[in-house]
């Protein structure tokens, strides 16, 4: 049985939740047929957060991992494609620290690209009924952070690992029974297709 471990992010920003952590606690409470799911709660904290990741992956042995966080202001679910090498905080995070122009990993790869199937990802989502689309930017903040670490453990430590990084809408815009939802359906689609479709998915600016 394929193993997956599936994280969301505390609250930040002093927001009192996380719609990342409330969809991602609710795609652990009802399993995925014929799939393992284990869900972890991360830090919004520089480096703590990758400690976590780094311990849930070493505890659980995942096949596929999906690291979720919550970006406010896009209306759906969006399946990001770029890692950057660039810690870059506009916010302290939770532990007060604000990072400018620091990189990630210290001499890695100025970017990595998602190890998903994104374009089949986004269209398994939409076919749930939930809206969702192709980013190319996942910032600079946390997410990015955690995103990039978890692309550089597989292209170094678990080449045999896939992985990815998903950002949702803050609650209430989309409810996280809906998320929940559109979550499930990409991990089905995550860890069943190898080969990613053709689908237009660009930005012109």
């Amino acid at each position: 049985m394929p193993r997956v471990l599936i994280t969301g992010f505390e609250p930040f920003g002093g927001d009192e939740l996380n719609s990342s952590w409330e969809a991602v606690r609710l795609v652990g409470q009802e399993p995925l047929a014929g799939l393992e799911v284990s869900v972890v709660q991360l830090d919004c904290v520089f480096g703590r957060a990758l400690e976590q990741l780094s311990a849930a992956i070493h505890e659980t042995d995942p096949d596929l991992v999906v690291c979720v966080g919550q970006a406010s202001g896009r209306p759906d679910i969006t399946v990001e494609r770029v890692a950057i090498n660039l810690d870059e905080a506009r916010i302290p995070d939770n532990a007060g620290v604000s990072r400018h122009g620091t990189p990630v990993v210290a001499g890695g790869p100025t970017a990595y690209f998602s190890a998903l199937p994104v374009k089949a990802c986004v269209a398994a989502v939409r076919a749930a009924g939930v809206p969702a689309s192709l980013s190319y930017t996942a910032g600079t903040f946390v997410c990015n952070h955690v995103f990039y670490g978890l692309m550089h453990c597989i292209a170094t430590e678990r080449p045999g690992m896939r992985g990815g990084f998903v950002h949702v809408p803050a609650l209430p815009d989309l409810p996280a029974a809906t998320v929940a939802e559109g979550l499930r359906a990409l991990l089905t689609t995550a860890v069943r297709t190898r080969e990613d479709i053709a689908m237009p998915a660009g930005e012109t600016h």
